[in-house]
């Protein structure tokens, strides 16, 4: 009998990620493909897939009460974004308690939201954005993936604080400059 090979949690023992907060997240394509577009002159130039992937992750506030979206970098073959899980309490939409104006600062994540996870948003946002890009595979020649678009799982952090916000916003930010250097640039695999 083959057993699977028992993989890993990423996710952080004891933790409820169904408490507000803020979530760093990568969500990388399946074999780190590069299906969305390109880095040129330290600018990632986003195709027609990379552009549904990035209109699919605004969309997401759509989709549940509760989430919102911070910064986001699509990248050629993976993404990086900060998801905010927000108190909803009575059904209104709000971040996270803390002695900041909401946005300012992360504070320490507390409450709990009533519509999702952090990773039922994950798996929603993967599960939509596959059946769009199967679309675009069949009318719109995009390439074929196989088998799953996405990688199993995703890496996330929880941003504890104002500073941690701040590190990881420019993180965000400046990935496209550090493309070159990136060990999902299929330039930095090595022959083998």
């Amino acid at each position: 009998m083959n057993a699977r090979p028992v993989r890993e949690a990423n996710r952080l023992k004891q933790y409820d990620y169904l408490q507000a907060g803020y979530y760093f997240v990568t969500i990388c394509i399946q074999g780190r493909a590069c299906f969305l577009g390109d880095i040129v002159n330290d600018n990632m130039i986003l195709n027609n897939a990379g552009k549904m992937i990035e209109n699919s992750w605004r969309q997401l506030p759509d989709h549940y009460d509760g989430v919102e979206i911070d910064s986001c970098q699509i990248m050629p073959n993976h993404l990086h974004g900060i998801i905010i899980l927000a108190d909803v309490g009575t059904g209104h939409r709000a971040c996270p308690p803390s002695p900041c104006p909401p946005r300012a600062c992360p504070g320490q994540p507390q409450g709990v939201v009533s519509t999702a996870s952090l990773s039922d948003v994950i798996g929603r946002f993967k599960s939509f954005t596959t059946n769009r890009y199967i679309d675009g595979v069949k009318h719109h020649q995009w390439p074929p993936f196989d088998k799953k678009l996405w990688q199993r799982s995703f890496y996330d952090h929880v941003i504890r604080n104002n500073e941690d916000l701040n590190r990881v916003r420019e993180y965000i930010r400046n990935n496209p400059l550090k493309w070159a250097l990136d060990k999902d640039n299929p330039d930095n695999w090595a022959e083998g």
